[in-house]
């Protein structure tokens, strides 16, 4: 039995073999279904909801979380070479809140029915995926400014548009997680524009790295729209309130004119603003290396799988020493405060 808190309450979600996906009854719950989502409500996790609404949540909510527990290693390796003692600080607080992400995450994939633990062996085992953009390498401290900027910019565009979704518990962590993300966006920036104004050297480490990371963050919002198969189920459900493509052109919009700003080059020779239709247009990434690297052929898939593994691996004493101390109080066992492993 899993629990749940709605408003502060624990609720128990029961866990039970699926209803039938097919007949009068299940088309009459359907179409209310339908109707609630149409009318702007939340889904919450006691609700009736169709079996491919749940997988399809399920699937991207845990790849989700998976790609914040990743997403802390291309910049983490930096903490103990920042430039500063501020930039130390600032770039160990944001690594700290994606793992948080990562658990606030886990947890409303959680209220579906599966199990952290499931969720973890599948990804450890290649089964389950994370965001592409983390199999990139980080050569330079300019990489973090751009991850910063440009790689955080994009996950609040479609974290925002996330956070108007019709389940209840993944908007709601959505919300929350775009109040911590508005800080990594400023801290990126500031970072970026200090070695955009700063010496050549710095200016020319700068532009390098938005020469490496511009099409992975136009590569972050998924497959083009005419390649991806989740997309109409997503957008039915309103899972999803705006395609990978719209969310693309929104980027773009917003981030182009903001690094052109400052005097820096987007390596892109297509890329213009067109006055008719007030957007940016933009060379499409090469999807080729795109699905490339979410088959595990990138740059750095094997060593952030490697990294990940090691981890848990290591932490196995942690997880089975709360695990100890958990059956201990269930069994109203001793008191002690370090019985567990000896500590």
């Amino acid at each position: 039995m899993i629990t749940y808190r709605i408003q502060g309450h624990p609720v128990p979600v029961p866990e039970q073999a699926p209803p039938p996906q097919e007949g009068p009854e299940y088309e009459a719950r359907l179409a209310e279904f339908e109707a609630r989502i149409a009318r702007g409500e939340k889904i919450e996790p006691t609700d009736w909801m169709p079996e491919e609404y749940r997988r399809q949540l399920i699937r991207m909510i845990s790849q989700h979380a998976h790609s914040e527990i990743v997403g802390m290693l291309p910049e983490g390796k930096w903490i103990p070479h920042a430039p500063t003692l501020r930039r130390k600080l600032i770039l160990i607080a944001k690594v700290q809140d994606e793992g948080g992400h990562g658990q606030l995450l886990y947890r409303a994939a959680e209220t579906l029915g599966i199990s952290r633990e499931e969720m973890i062996e599948a990804f450890l085992a290649g089964k389950a995926k994370y965001s592409v953009v983390f199999n990139y390498p980080t050569p330079t401290w300019a990489d973090v400014a751009a991850i910063g900027l440009l790689i955080d910019g994009a996950a609040v565009v479609n974290q925002l548009m996330l956070a108007q979704g019709s389940y209840g518990p993944y908007a709601r962590a959505m919300k929350r997680i775009c109040y911590e993300e508005s800080f990594h966006i400023k801290q990126g920036y500031d970072a970026f524009v200090a070695l955009a104004t700063g010496t050549p050297a710095q200016r020319q480490m700068i532009q390098e790295a938005v020469n490496r990371w511009w099409y992975p963050a136009l590569m972050l919002f998924g497959p083009p729209d005419r390649d991806s198969v989740h997309t109409p189920t997503l957008l039915r459900w309103r899972i999803k309130t705006k395609t990978n493509d719209q969310l693309r052109q929104e980027f773009v919009d917003q981030y182009a004119p903001m690094v052109l700003r400052l005097g820096l080059t987007i390596p892109d020779p297509n890329l213009r603003y067109d006055p008719e239709t007030g957007h940016w247009r933009f060379s499409e990434p090469d999807w080729e290396e795109f699905w490339r690297v979410i088959k595990g052929d990138g740059p750095c898939n094997a060593e952030r799988m490697a990294v990940r593994r090691r981890a848990h691996e290591e932490g196995r004493w942690v997880r089975e020493a709360l695990t100890a101390k958990a059956a201990q109080r269930t069994n109203g066992g001793g008191n002690g405060r370090y019985a567990v492993a000896g500590l």
